[in-house]
């Protein structure tokens, strides 16, 4: 296996120009699969916070960025969404949410906001000793006694200290979703009507929107989130900008002597 990430290749959510350079960063294994982005290519290529591989490894060094709670030192480390980044000696907190096209964006929120974060169940299944245990997106699993009252789709806030489930969304009609894949992946709206086929094939969910015509797709693509998770302050979010952190020709073809062929 190839340690090494074409730019051309990577999925639509990274939010990276195309044909600047050759290489970027590769994910490790982790969280959220294949979609994960980079931390570096957050620092780097989104925030601005650091030029190269080297400035972001000693930033992660000072126990300063923490991902959903815990401090991080792999820049590697897939980044997805609804992950919570906090910038503890700047005092800044990101939550990672659907931008236009479906590419990861940064939404600023407050610190208490950045506490806890939110999860879509995708699955649910009971373990030796009588507990349920609960999956979420990105992979996270949780224990609870009593799981009568979650169901696949549903989202859940858990605490980033102690994994406590502070909030729970059911998936239902008239539930404020997000659109997380897909065309109309970051558009926001109600449930209107979800349709379950008599099939394999996934179900439809019927969206509605006050400013808009609302729209179709599946049900693997919808988050059930509330009224916290929107903002109407544009000036709030802080939108991908890959061109803002892109490396002249020189430094890439500097660091690329030393990292193999990446432009990191």
């Amino acid at each position: 296996m190839t340690k090494h990430q074409k730019r051309l290749s990577v999925p639509n959510s990274w939010p990276v120009e195309r044909k600047t350079q050759t290489f970027t960063v590769k994910a490790d294994a982790g969280p959220h699969g294949e979609k994960g982005v980079p931390l570096l290519i957050v620092l780097r290529d989104v925030l601005g916070y650091v030029d190269n591989r080297k400035e972001a490894r000693y930033a992660l060094n000072q126990d300063q960025v923490l991902i959903n709670g815990k401090p991080e030192s792999d820049e590697s480390r897939p980044v997805g969404m609804f992950d919570i980044l906090a910038f503890v000696e700047r005092e800044e907190y990101y939550r990672v949410f659907p931008g236009e096209g479906g590419r990861l964006a940064l939404t600023a929120i407050d610190e208490d906001a950045a506490e806890s974060k939110l999860g879509k169940i995708v699955g649910k299944q009971q373990v030796p000793g009588g507990d349920v245990q609960l999956t979420l997106h990105d992979g996270h699993t949780l224990l609870v006694e009593d799981a009568s009252e979650y169901s696949g789709g549903d989202s859940i806030v858990i605490a980033n200290e102690d994994d406590e489930i502070v909030a729970h969304f059911e998936y239902e009609e008239g539930a404020l979703v997000t659109a997380v894949d897909g065309q109309h992946a970051g558009e926001i709206g109600k449930i209107e009507e979800i349709q379950v086929t008599a099939s394999s094939s996934a179900n439809n969910v019927l969206v509605s929107q006050e400013t808009g015509d609302g729209f179709e797709t599946i049900a693997d693509y919808v988050v059930v989130i509330d009224e916290n998770f929107t903002s109407d302050d544009e000036d709030e979010e802080a939108a991908p900008d890959a061109d803002a952190g892109a490396e002249t020709p020189d430094e890439a073809d500097d660091e690329s002597a030393d990292d193999g062929g990446d432009d990191e």
